[in-house]
């Protein structure tokens, strides 16, 4: 299993909205959703969540700051903090949170697009397709930083690893096609096609940016 806990990113400024949507996260979930029963959760993520069958449009908004259990959130919270602080770096401080919250529109329009039947009718919450936008304009502005991992097999070879971002992400978007060619539809919990959609946004603006002059791609030399 390879956990990744860092990059090798300098960065020039403190990411203080990222910190500030990472404490957001953090602090809807332990002071409005943990603290209540399955029940009250259910009610909350149909009243928040976006729904494809019956969509709020202010659940565009309100579900990127809902997340169904610790795992669901730790997940999410550890991919921000190890690429949105470069991200915020690079777009600045007041079109870093606009690039994050469109990108959680774009994933979750795509999501709605994916699905049908008895699926349209389930909350979708998460702030996986703003992420997953994020980590779209990582690899094109940072193609070859070193993202950290942390492996380990069979509880007794472990280690850590650097590996090229092109690489580590890539692999990341290929699986969530894979996955999403298989289990589209099926209602397992996990959408992938919202994924796949804010990862598309990030990358195509992170490129749009790139070749207007807005922002440089960064390709470090690594010994």
């Amino acid at each position: 299993m390879f956990v990744p806990y860092g990059d090798i990113n300098p960065r020039r400024r403190t990411p203080i909205i990222n910190y500030a949507l990472i404490a957001a996260n953090v602090l809807v979930f332990f002071f409005l959703t943990a603290p209540l029963s399955y029940k009250a959760q259910l009610i909350l993520n149909y009243k928040y969540g976006l729904i494809p069958d019956g969509i709020k449009y202010e659940s565009f908004l309100t579900s990127l700051f809902l997340h169904a259990d610790m795992f669901h959130l730790f997940g999410n919270m550890l991919y921000l903090w190890i690429m949105g602080d470069n991200i915020e770096d690079t777009l600045g401080h007041f079109f870093y949170p606009i690039f994050y919250l469109a990108g959680g529109i774009a994933a979750g329009a795509v999501h709605i697009m994916s699905v049908s039947g008895e699926v349209a009718s389930i909350p979708c919450i998460g702030a996986s397709g703003a992420i997953s936008a994020v980590t779209g304009a990582y690899l094109v502005l940072f193609p070859n930083s070193r993202i950290k991992f942390f492996y380990f097999i069979m509880w007794f070879w472990w280690g850590t690893v650097a590996i090229p971002a092109v690489f580590a992400i890539g692999l990341w978007f290929v699986l969530q096609l894979v996955s999403a060619s298989f289990t589209e539809d099926s209602g397992v919990g996990i959408a992938y096609w919202a994924h796949i959609g804010g990862f598309i946004f990030g990358v195509v603006l992170a490129f749009l940016l790139v070749k207007l002059g807005f922002c440089k791609q960064k390709r470090y030399q690594y010994e």
